[in-house]
């Protein structure tokens, strides 16, 4: 074909042109939601655009609108969308992308979808339509057609491909799709699609066009959808690449800045030579993902999406390691990533601290793990001879180690070597240590879906009305039944066409009270929202609820009232924190209830004793203002641009509510329900604070009668510790200095004391040494705490110049064993194996190393001197097997 004029573009352009043409199509610009998916517990990550409209393309959702476009940042390391091992040695593979994306919601469909697609890829990005190839389904003759007839596409250029067709699960909505290629010359090895050789990287696809328009049942049969969409995805890398002529996606404008730091911290002055290396090449991702990932409030952990972030950080410590580069390198690469898409993404910038400080912190845990690790793998590597890695040495890397098995999969496979998976996950099994990591994504929540009936919500203004039952669900162990009605003790849901229990939904926990009528009750227990319908958990105390029928139904008022004080003390506390501590204070989750209240946060230190003061008299000056708290029903864009605070990764459609209070002091977008005038919150009241994760810091408190309570709670404390030590309020802190610094002088006095009698007690016993062999033993009763065992067995071994220490104390009725066997031994004698065989004699349980072992909770005491005997008969064993 022929060549394409050298029009470049960068990410940024090629972003906003896409947003740009569909918006002038009538679509709406959705932004980017988080890389964790909300109210999606089958998914690890968002892997795709289409995550977000889930329950829209399925019919689940009524959205008040229909076609809408966005650039979704994604993620795919983790579950079944896992190609980790590839990232880094393929010119396309990548952990996290972007993904550019337009979708119809019964709207539009094939004809308009390819339609634009054509326009965009032939107009705005100016592809050479001689370069263009698309694939279709060999049944999607409708597809086709408008290619060829409308399009203009050569029909050879028009591929049948059976792999186009798309399903969000074995049953379900599906269908047929539609792929668009593009030649990138012959200099690049490859077919064009269909072909032997289409898996090659000349023919990329960069656009595909997914039409939902089929329901696939049990048995297989597809049956049309009743409303059919659209789901488009174009990756934005791949089109970077293309449009500024590189041959992969690590060589696009986005990556630079990240390559250049590499460069330098690996003193190179080859860029080519850097961007090229594939162990470059996987830390250049991983940075992308790892900063992405706990900008969303994700850290290190041992299980689930923690569990991903922490093995993508320590693969590119490990390659890292494998370059020379010195550590800590990895957290250096956040500056530059930070740098250059903050604009596009100012969650960076405002998480900037704790990505690096998380970075940082699992760069220098591992460290030391990957040194001593790849110590024992080469080794052993060196010793392999079949092609395969013996799987206790696996074992022993996970699990003395904390070497992951990934990992060394991750090295042995560099190096064309296969572990023995079998025997490693039989000793794994065999120990009960075998992580899984992704296990609680696998448990499903109970969900029911009433097609076409919604709620109407009038809790805003009133807890009691009447309400017609239009579905009647039963609860057994694990699944919800739909039924006629629900008798007496029977557990279930109820649905009704209007109702004033708010539903569990940020943060504020669901509403309790009744439905029924003077023969008939229903005790709700708890509330929660399944889309646009509010269901009510709970159990019928008398008579019975059935489909249909007239109800009344009343909220917990006290408890409402409680919740609401909680809720609106929330937005104030929230306010108050970006005012004393700053504008990159970000919540991270948080919880109201009638209690009490929670708020996690983005904040890398701990709260000052001022710091929480000013807060506290914050919040509370507000409250004495009682200040109006007024809500607002407005478009999404104006509210933001009004000041309104949106919560990163909570959905918002079109029209939005905004609560305020005070005069401009804190304005939010909330849907849950608050007090009328601040005043009647109370009284607020910080009760606890502290650090749960890396840049995150949790605040507690509480409002209205739970503060009164706490207060008063305090106030008796205060009295009772007063009347201890016999004094009043206005001395009570000098009377405990004066404690504090009386108990120092008696400890320091009583370690002096123990002290001296641990070194007495140690000179008593090497006095009375035994002598077997070449080899001193000594052993004895130390009376006291097992800290005063240890310092006597401290004592004694640092004076032993070759000979074994068996030592026993007696505290609380429980025997406490210690075995020590000096260094010129350990490789005849070992105290972890005199431990094991002493320690049953007592009851006592334990183990060890080589040159010192310890075992405790003995429960036979009487039996102590008997142990010590065994030990000298052990020990005499020993020697003489040695000799």
């Amino acid at each position: 074909p022929p060549s394409n004029p050298p029009v470049l573009m960068n990410t940024k352009d090629i972003r906003a042109s896409y947003l740009d043409y569909f918006k002038g199509v009538g679509h709406r610009i959705i932004p980017s939601s988080p890389l964790i998916p909300v109210n999606d517990p089958s998914l690890l990550f968002t892997v795709a655009g289409m995550v977000q409209f889930k329950d829209a393309l399925l019919g689940q959702e009524e959205l008040d609108y229909t076609r809408a476009a966005s650039c979704q940042r994604c993620m795919r390391a983790g579950g079944k969308h896992n190609d980790l091992e590839n990232v880094g040695f393929t010119a396309r593979h990548l952990t996290f992308f972007e993904m550019l994306g337009n979708f119809s919601f019964g709207d539009y469909f094939k004809e308009e979808a390819i339609t634009w697609a054509w326009e965009y890829s032939h107009q705005i990005l100016e592809f050479d339509k001689a370069r263009l190839w698309v694939t279709v389904h060999p049944s999607d003759d409708e597809a086709r057609k408008i290619w060829v007839d409308k399009i203009g596409l050569p029909a050879d250029k028009v591929v049948s491909h059976e792999d186009n067709f798309w399903a969000m699960g074995e049953t379900g909505p599906c269908g047929p799709c539609s792929e668009l290629f593009y030649d990138q010359g012959s200099h690049i090895a490859g077919g064009p699609p269909g072909s032997a050789d289409e898996e090659g990287d000349r023919y990329l696809e960069f656009w595909n066009l997914v039409f939902p328009q089929f329901d696939r049942s049990k048995d297989g049969q597809l049956s049309p959808l009743a409303q059919p969409g659209v789901d488009t995805g174009m990756g934005l890398e791949r089109v970077a690449a293309l449009k500024q002529q590189v041959n992969s996606n690590y060589e696009i404008d986005v990556f630079k800045p990240i390559f250049r730091r590499i460069a330098e911290i690996a003193k190179s002055k080859d860029l080519a030579k850097v961007v090229n290396h594939p162990s470059y090449r996987v830390i250049a991702d991983h940075i992308r993902s790892s900063a992405f990932l706990i900008a969303d409030g994700i850290l290190p952990a041992r299980e689930g999406r923690g569990y991903v972030l922490r093995r993508i950080i320590r693969r590119a410590v490990r390659h890292g390691y494998k370059m020379n580069l010195a550590s800590p390198f990895f957290g250096q690469l956040a500056e530059p990533l930070i740098e250059s898409l903050s604009t596009t993404y100012p969650e960076l910038e405002a998480s900037s601290s704790q990505i690096k400080r998380a970075l940082q912190t699992e760069e220098n845990q591992f460290s030391e793990t990957l040194r001593s690790g790849m110590k024992l793998l080469d080794r052993a590597l060196k010793g392999v001879t079949d092609g395969v890695l013996p799987g206790d040495v696996v074992f022993k890397l996970a699990d003395t180690y904390g070497f992951p098995v990934d990992l060394t999969e991750d090295i042995c496979r560099e190096r064309s070597v296969q572990i023995d998976s079998a025997t490693y996950q039989e000793l794994m099994e065999s120990q009960r240590q075998q992580s899984r990591a992704n296990e609680q994504f696998k448990e499903r929540e109970l969900t029911i879906a009433i097609a076409g009936e919604k709620t109407e919500f009038e809790g805003y203004t009133q807890l009691t009305d009447e309400a017609t039952v239009i579905a009647v669900f039963r609860q057994t162990d694990d699944e919800l039944i739909e039924v006629d009605s629900l008798t007496e003790q029977h557990n279930g849901v109820l649905l009704l066409d209007r109702t004033g229990f708010y539903g569990e939904a940020g943060g504020q926990i669901g509403d309790e009270g009744v439905i029924g009528d003077q023969r008939n009750q229903f005790d709700v227990a708890n509330t929660t929202i399944n889309n646009n319908q509010i269901l009510h958990h709970g159990r019928i105390s008398f008579g019975s609820i059935q489909k249909g029928q007239l109800v009344s139904y009343r909220v917990d008022a006290k408890r409402r009232q409680d919740t609401a004080r909680n809720h609106s003390a929330t937005h104030l506390l929230h306010a108050a924190l970006k005012t004393v501590l700053g504008d990159h204070v970000q919540q991270r989750g948080s919880l109201v209830a009638p209690d009490r209240l929670r708020f996690d946060f983005s904040h890398d230190n701990p709260l000052t004793v001022a710091e929480i003061e000013r807060i506290d008299g914050m919040v509370n000056e507000e409250i004495s203002l009682n200040s109006p708290v007024t809500t607002e029903l407005m478009a999404f864009d104006e509210a933001i641009e009004a000041g309104a605070v949106a919560l990163f990764g909570e959905k918002y459609g079109d029209r939005v509510r905004v609560l305020s209070m005070g005069d401009g002091f804190s304005v939010e977008l909330c849907g849950g329900t608050h007090v009328t005038h601040t005043g009647e919150i109370g009284i607020f009241r910080v009760v606890s604070h502290s650090g749960i994760a890396a840049g995150i810091r949790r605040i507690e408190a509480v409002t209205g009668r739970q503060a009164n309570a706490w207060i008063n709670q305090n106030e008796h404390l205060l009295s009772e510790v007063c009347n201890s030590l016999q004094t009043n309020r206005e001395d009570v802190l000098a009377r405990v200095a004066s404690l504090l610094e009386e108990n120092a002088t008696l400890t320091q006095a009583l370690a002096s004391q123990t002290a001296q009698s641990a070194t007495d007690r140690a000179i008593e016993l090497l006095g009375s040494a035994e002598t077997l062999g070449p080899l001193k033993l000594v052993r004895g009763v130390v009376e006291g705490a097992p800290d005063m065992m240890m310092s006597v067995y401290d004592d004694v071994k640092s004076q032993l110049n070759s000979g074994v220490v068996v030592l026993g104390v007696v505290h609380n009725k429980r025997v406490n064993l210690v075995c020590g066997v000096t260094e010129d031994l350990v490789d005849r004698i070992r105290a972890n194996d005199l431990i094991k065989h002493i320690s049953p004699l007592v009851g006592a349980r334990g183990g060890g190393r080589p040159d010192m072992a310890r075992a405790g909770g003995g429960s036979d005491p009487t039996s102590l001197e008997s142990a010590l005997a065994a030990s000298k008969t052990w020990v005499e064993t020993q020697v003489k097997v040695d000799l």
